[in-house]
């Protein structure tokens, strides 16, 4: 009788252990299930819901979603602003071989982060942008000259910028920024440039000091050209000078002439004054023959 009972015992802490880890299993996978009916995606990205494997229309934005557990998947695409670097060859259009690094600001846009995945793939960078990128450095590169390349270089990345744009957008890519960081040419363009610069500055400091001589010696005519007519000027104004002094000498000499001969020919009696009704006569004895004229002519009237 004891016997019976201990197996009871036994048979039923046999059937409440079994029970206690049917509970703990179905607790596992109460939790199991629950942690995978939900998912968060990140800020910057977008949740791209893969159903049985099969991409569906909507996607999630950043934030806590619902999911159905084991049916759906999520994976999280970037749309943060990313940099692609990489070094490109390409030939200028006088034929100079150039090298060149250039880093390539892009972006997924979020509502094409879905048809990406599904048609692409997460890596996209390699698949899409790395040979679009050496195709349009290539392209706008045989456009310019090696030395246009220097000088032009805004132009270049603006046209190669454009051209990626072009070619991504329509992939849901869209370039923020594109940098041309360096050129590099060969050793003997190089040596050309240089030599180049070299010839430019010594013809510049040639046509300066050309210049500064042609300065100095206008400066120098002008001084002369200047001085020139200050002398004439000076000459000019001593003979007009001299002519007015002539003059006027000239006019007192005749004056004080004719009076000195006046006076040699007067005989030293005063001025007659006869007068009548009609007017009158003034006789000025100069000598004895213009007083005998003068009285004759009286007479005579």
């Amino acid at each position: 009788m004891a016997l019976d009972i201990r197996e009871i015992r036994k048979g039923d802490a046999g059937k409440a252990n079994i029970k206690g880890v049917k509970w703990i299993v179905a607790g596992i996978a109460a939790i199991i299930i629950a942690l995978n009916s939900f998912t968060i995606v990140p800020a910057g990205h977008t949740g791209v819901v893969l159903t049985l494997g099969e991409v569906s229309k909507k996607s999630f934005d950043a934030g806590f979603h619902f999911k159905i557990p084991f049916v759906q998947q999520i994976e999280t695409m970037s749309n943060k602003i990313q940099v692609y670097e990489t070094p490109a060859s390409a030939v200028s259009k006088d034929l100079q071989t150039v090298s060149s690094n250039i880093a390539v600001n892009y972006r997924l846009i979020a509502s094409d982060s879905a048809s990406m995945y599904e048609d692409v793939g997460e890596d996209y960078k390699t698949v899409l942008i790395a040979p679009v990128v050496q195709e349009c450095m290539k392209s706008a590169t045989a456009k310019y000259t090696a030395e246009e390349l220097i000088t032009e270089r805004q132009a270049v990345g603006d046209e190669v910028k454009a051209a990626l744009d072009l070619k991504l957008n329509d992939y849901g890519i869209y370039i923020e920024k594109f940098n041309i960081v360096n050129f590099d040419f060969s050793d003997e363009f190089n040596n050309a440039i240089e030599a180049k610069q070299v010839a430019e500055q010594n013809l510049l400091k040639t046509e300066t000091e050309q210049k500064q001589v042609r300065i100095i010696a206008q400066t120098d005519a002008d001084k002369k050209v200047i001085a020139a007519e200050a002398q004439a000027k000076a000459i000019l104004a001593e003979a007009q000078a001299r002519a007015d002094a002539n003059k006027l000498l000239n006019e007192s000499l005749t004056d004080k002439v004719i009076a000195y001969e006046q006076l040699e020919k007067w005989n030293g009696v005063l001025p007659k004054v006869t007068g009548s009704g009609t007017g009158l006569l003034i006789n000025v004895p100069l000598d004895d023959n213009t007083t005998a004229n003068t009285q004759s002519s009286a007479q005579a009237e």
